[in-house]
């Protein structure tokens, strides 16, 4: 038996805070336990329990929690996917704010959090690795001050850090690129195999290296370049996670589909016309967005993919960030919203995963999270050989 499966059999501890309906739980796997988990949402805290079971999951604004609310045993991982409507394009940008502020953005969580990290490192509790995942937007959110505000609290707190840009696309049929950030404790050994020289691959993009060459000096002492292992062959498109019997949504009425087709520019309905002449079963994802016409005004449009990959998915703040698919075989063109399970399917959640009834609920929960195979991908290659080391260490210390 390996270092590695030997550690996952003895299992990992773990914090979730904005655990939202515990995705991040559900891609650590069974081999991990959960100590604390955190969220603000009745709803989402509900979806949890109904998942995870009651007693982990506390409904608190992360602002109220000190160091003293949480269990005193000391976590190897604290995972925070927080708010990232301030970095998104999605959103208003309007950054983190600082440490300290009197009133901080939905993004300004993180400062909450982080002082309660701070408390947990001062009491000797201080989490072996932290994860942070955001929005890819926060590499050049206010002129990357957002990136640069993260990575300078991580490595004043004395850990290494190091991070990824991981698109869902690569394990689940959704484009979904998210930022990660990943520290380890000071006196942790990461396997030399773990860390490169400089940025290099699919994880580690121009914008990402730009990032960083801006960081102080102080700052890149501490950081790392992680190599973490490609991805597996993903081997399932759109078409595959669409229900041939939708739960919860109803197709459109034919003057619906003719409505959204009248929304397409001609680049878009070529997309469509050339799905209908390839005389097979076609499925693709639309998103309604604001774009200028021609005369600068702002207009409403439907812009399609037929590529196998959806849209990135969202929370259901409005009717266009809910997205539709477009399913064509020949002649025939019909459409719907996605249904929840779909969505759920997206982010890489199985079956059994019990989501809310309603459904802006649903896909407020899985619009919300992070990809679980995502999750899975970081902590097999990453998180589980680092903390394996430690515990051969420990085992070896104990002889």
């Amino acid at each position: 038996m390996d270092v590695v499966t030997a550690s996952r059999m003895a299992g990992h501890t773990f914090l979730e805070f904005f655990a939202g309906g515990g995705m991040a739980r559900a891609g650590l796997g069974s081999a991990w336990r959960c100590l604390f988990a955190n969220d603000i949402d009745a709803m989402k805290v509900s979806t949890y329990e109904r998942n995870w079971g009651a007693g982990h999951i506390h409904r608190q604004d992360i602002a109220k929690l000190a160091a003293a609310d949480l269990p005193g045993e000391v976590a190897d991982l604290s995972w925070a996917s927080f708010p990232c409507q301030d970095l998104s394009l999605a959103g208003v940008n309007k950054g983190l704010g600082r440490d300290g502020d009197d009133a901080l953005t939905r993004s300004g969580t993180f400062w909450p959090f982080w002082r309660l990290m701070r408390g947990l490192i001062e009491r000797g509790r201080g989490p072996r690795l932290i994860v942070l995942e955001n929005v890819y937007g926060c590499l050049t959110s206010h002129q990357g001050r957002d990136f640069a505000a993260i990575a300078g609290a991580i490595a004043e707190a004395g850990y290494q850090v190091g991070a990824l840009i991981v698109d869902a696309a690569h394990f689940v049929p959704q484009s979904r690129p998210r930022l990660f950030f990943i520290a380890v404790a000071k006196g942790l050994e990461i396997p030399a195999a773990l860390v490169g020289d400089s940025a290099v691959g699919d994880w580690h993009p121009p914008a990402l290296a730009e990032a960083v060459a801006r960081l102080p000096k102080a700052i890149r002492k501490s950081w790392i370049w992680w190599r973490l292992a490609p991805p597996p062959l993903r081997n399932a498109t759109l078409s595959d996670i669409v229900e041939p019997k939708p739960t919860g949504v109803k197709w459109h009425s034919a003057e619906e589909t003719k409505r959204l087709l009248s929304l397409m520019t001609p680049l878009n309905l070529a997309k469509v016309a050339k799905a209908k002449a390839s005389k097979e079963l076609s499925v693709g994802a639309v998103y309604r967005r604001t774009r200028p016409d021609e005369h600068g005004a702002k207009v409403q449009r439907a812009e399609v993919r037929f590529d196998g990959i959806a849209g990135c998915l969202r929370t259901p703040a409005g009717g266009s960030s809910r997205q539709t698919i477009l399913v064509v075989d020949g002649r025939s063109v019909r459409s719907r919203l996605l249904s929840p399970r779909e969505a759920a399917r997206l982010m890489g959640l199985s079956d059994d995963y019990l989501l809310p009834e309603r459904y802006n609920d649903a896909y407020h929960v899985c619009g919300d999270g992070v990809c679980a195979p995502v999750v899975r991908h970081i902590a097999a290659h990453l998180l589980e050989p680092i903390l394996a080391v430690k515990r051969k260490q420990a085992l070896a210390a104990a002889e």
